[in-house]
């Protein structure tokens, strides 16, 4: 798949998504800000979200809409999306400065209106978030743009994945990729089971990558060696700064090793290649090889006491070392010298 010209999957590098959400805290100029650092740090998108409290919620205080444990308890559902929304008027200014900055910006939506806004802006690419994975009429709504689509799959199991798959191609994506993901804010790396990806990829045959919500780059940059060809990690510009995605996210220096890392993880996974390396061939000459340890007459024959395997690798491979034992030289040969084909009577 692409996303603005850039190809996604295996073959090429991956793809670095830095999630603004709710790091913003209230604040456009933040979000801006945000912006500017994932250019520095090398990202090749910055992703939005686009709802808002009434869109996604119900404005009740029901025992069902309360947050009661984690890093949001005490509040309603209407109140968390009320603080960490992104508002409505904002995304116009952002999708434009993103473009004057050179960088990708799309947008999960989580309702058919946000998805309109969302093409009102010629928003390249549609996030589905892990809590609408089930959602399959918004799916259908989002797949029938006719635009790539990227579905994180925390909580959903394997039958709710196929519907979701399914669901985006019945509505017409031609280009899908899928998220690893949990659902933790943040999450354990013991509850990533990274193998996942592989199996993901074989089965959905769409290129597969991480949402991660771990606190460090380490879980990130082991899922490019299996495969990850999606990254999506939460930045923000001040992980103190009491916003309600803050505590959980990247700092710029951060995302920008993140950035470094799993570049250098892809090319290090590379394919399978028995060959010499082109870093390794001026070290062959220092490999074991034979060598005469003592001055030789012609005539005389080689014993165990007379060749040694040591290093540079001049001489015969050791291999040879039972083949040429009891072998007589042709010419006089000193100490030191590589044992060589051309000296022995053969």
């Amino acid at each position: 798949m692409k996303i603005n010209g850039r190809s996604i999957g295996p073959g090429h590098r991956p793809y670095v998504i830095a999630e603004l959400s709710a790091n913003h805290n209230g604040d456009l100029k933040q979000a801006l800000k945000i912006i500017d650092a994932a250019v520095e740090t090398g990202a090749d998108a910055v992703k939005i979200q686009t709802y808002r409290p009434d869109t996604i919620t119900l404005k009740s205080n029901a025992p069902e809409f309360q947050i009661t444990e984690g890093l949001w308890a005490g509040r309603t559902l209407y109140d968390l999306y009320e603080w960490a929304h992104t508002p409505w008027e904002w995304h116009e200014e952002l999708f434009a400065y993103a473009a004057k900055r050179e960088i990708t910006l799309f947008s999960s939506p989580f309702d058919p209106t946000a998805v309109d806004l969302l093409e009102d802006l010629n928003a390249p690419a549609y996030k589905i978030a892990s809590f609408e994975a089930v959602d399959l009429p918004l799916i259908r709504y989002v797949a029938s743009k006719g635009k790539p689509m990227i579905i994180s799959t925390g909580m959903a199991d394997l039958e709710e994945m196929t519907e979701a798959v399914n669901a985006a191609h019945e509505g017409g994506c031609r280009e899908l990729a899928l998220l690893h993901c949990v659902s933790g804010y943040p999450a354990p790396a013991s509850d990533y089971n990274l193998a996942t990806i592989t199996n993901m990829a074989a089965t959905f045959g769409v290129p597969v990558g991480l949402s991660d919500h771990t606190l460090y780059n380490t879980t990130a940059i082991a899922s490019v060696a299996l495969g990850a060809s999606v990254i999506e990690k939460h930045m923000t510009l001040d992980r103190a700064g009491d916003g309600p995605d803050d505590s959980f996210s990247l700092e710029p220096t951060e995302f920008a090793s993140l950035c470094r890392d799993v570049q250098t993880a892809w090319e290090a996974t590379g394919k399978v290649d028995y060959g010499r390396k082109s870093s390794e061939l001026n070290n062959v000459q220092f490999r074991r090889s034979l060598y005469f340890v003592q001055d030789m007459n012609a005539g005389d024959m080689i014993t165990p006491d007379s060749v040694r395997s040591v290093r540079p690798g001049h001489g015969l491979p050791p291999k040879y070392l039972d083949d040429i034992l009891g072998k007589r030289v042709v010419q006089d040969i000193p100490a030191n010298t590589p044992v060589t084909l051309g000296v022995l009577d053969i």
